[in-house]
């Protein structure tokens, strides 16, 4: 995996500032646009595209899921739907999750000793992300 340069702080960046980035070519970019619906740039006079950071972070995962993963334009279109769905249903799930009452009380039950406190809070969450991989397979 090579090492790319860091980003910059700004908000948005040239089409050539991304390429550099991240290490592709200008039509590279223009046909993953095409592709990834995920991927709008901004277009400003004489169809000059700018991208937002979130953007060349977006870009940065499709060359990793394309050269490096080894997946199809489809298996990586498949695999960033999956990925951005789960914040929705993560969401979804929060509004059937207790008050923090609720939580409050069940967290005073972790007091004990810290090995203890930590294995089960360890199993909680193994089982909070198996349930979350079932519903994403669904």
């Amino acid at each position: 995996m090579e090492v790319l340069p860091t980003v910059p702080d700004k908000h948005y960046f040239s089409i050539g500032e991304v390429a550099s980035l991240c290490k592709v070519k200008a039509h590279v970019l223009r046909y993953w646009e095409s592709e990834f619906h995920q991927l709008k740039p901004l277009k400003r006079r004489g169809n000059r595209r700018y991208y937002k950071t979130r953007e060349v972070f977006l870009i940065r995962k499709i060359k990793a899921l394309l050269y490096d993963e080894g997946y199809t334009i489809n298996g990586a279109k498949v695999r960033l739907s999956n990925e951005l769905l789960v914040p929705k249903k993560l969401q979804y799930l929060s509004n059937e999750l207790p008050s923090n009452d609720a939580v409050k009380v069940s967290s005073e039950s972790y007091l004990g000793s810290d090995s203890h406190s930590e294995k089960k809070i360890k199993s909680e969450l193994l089982e909070i992300l198996d349930i979350l991989q079932g519903s994403l397979d669904s």
